[in-house]
């Protein structure tokens, strides 16, 4: 669906932001819904022109249609940032959705591995059939798991980021923001390993494509964790990079890391993003108090 605004805005969030292209299709899908509401009203507003009345009318919509508050709150962000734009090249002289409300969301806790199960995936990785996607595997594993990375920046790393001696990895995230990550020793063994089996391979990665001038895709690196997740006797529902990733942040915070150390390591530009780990924390405390503490026996036998 063209709109002259809405590519203009695309082009701003690309160059100036440097949004990923699986950004950018997320923000165009988030306004062109918007637009396809605006062309079954009576009066089609233009988008760049739109009131506040009909935005809002818009999300009540979105409520009779089951649209879920997080999928309403992400489209409310995306039409506020649109809108800015707008009013920034002078096109609007204000923002319809300033004063809109956000909607509640419910504060929901990151789901995790236990060490012991996150122990059982990387046991499983020699277990597969075929010994490169096994060695593939624990490399990605080692790696995800001792540093917290973001599916999208494992794919990227090149081979030559990682000799027999790095301790640290220059990971380049969410808009091209630069942050230095500690790397754990076996996590560097595994990836030297499958250098070395990869070694005839003309490819830049470390997780090549099927073509080699390319790396692993998200959906291909998704295969081989179904596969490990299916060796290891665990659901493979349960497990993702994202869920990784989780696992890494508050295995690291229940071990003694501190928020501002793991907010830098997640990348994370705001600390509030990192807090979530401290309700994973009490909710634990609360289940050792609940299991071990005298009085909570008592009451229970009561």
């Amino acid at each position: 669906m063209n709109n002259t605004y809405l590519e203009s805005f695309l082009e701003m969030l690309a160059a100036e932001r440097g949004a990923s292209k699986h950004t950018l299709q997320a923000y165009q899908a988030d306004i062109e819904d918007f637009l396809s509401y605006l062309m079954t009203q009576n009066d089609k507003q233009p988008l760049e022109s739109a009131s506040k009345e009909v935005i809002q009318d818009y999300f009540q919509w979105m409520g009779k249609e089951g649209k879920s508050a997080r999928t309403a709150a992400r489209r409310l962000s995306c039409l506020r940032q649109f809108y800015l734009f707008l009013v920034k090249e002078g096109i609007r002289s204000d923002n319809p959705t300033y004063l809109l409300q956000n909607p509640y969301l419910p504060k929901t806790l990151p789901k995790y591995l236990t060490e012991l199960e996150i122990g059982l995936l990387l046991d499983a990785c020699v277990l597969l059939e075929d010994y490169r996607r096994g060695l593939v595997a624990r490399a990605a594993l080692e790696i995800l798991y001792s540093s917290g990375l973001r599916i999208s920046e494992l794919l990227k790393i090149k081979k030559d980021q990682i000799q027999s001696d790095t301790k640290i990895l220059r990971i380049y995230g969410k808009g091209g923001k630069e942050r230095l990550i500690p790397i754990s020793d076996s996590a560097v063994e595994a990836a030297i390993d499958l250098k070395r089996n990869d070694h005839h391979l003309q490819s830049m990665f470390l997780f090549p494509g099927r073509d080699s001038s390319k790396n692993l895709t998200r959906q291909g690196f998704d295969k081989i964790l179904y596969q490990v997740a299916l060796k290891a006797d665990l659901d493979p529902d349960r497990i993702s990079p994202h869920v990784l990733r989780h696992s890494f942040a508050s295995h690291l915070l229940a071990h003694g890391a501190d928020l501002r150390s793991l907010q830098m390591m997640l990348g994370h530009a705001d600390i509030s993003t990192t807090q979530i780990y401290t309700h994973v924390q009490t909710e634990q405390l609360q289940k050792t108090v609940r299991n071990h503490h005298p009085l909570a026996k008592v009451r229970d036998k009561t």
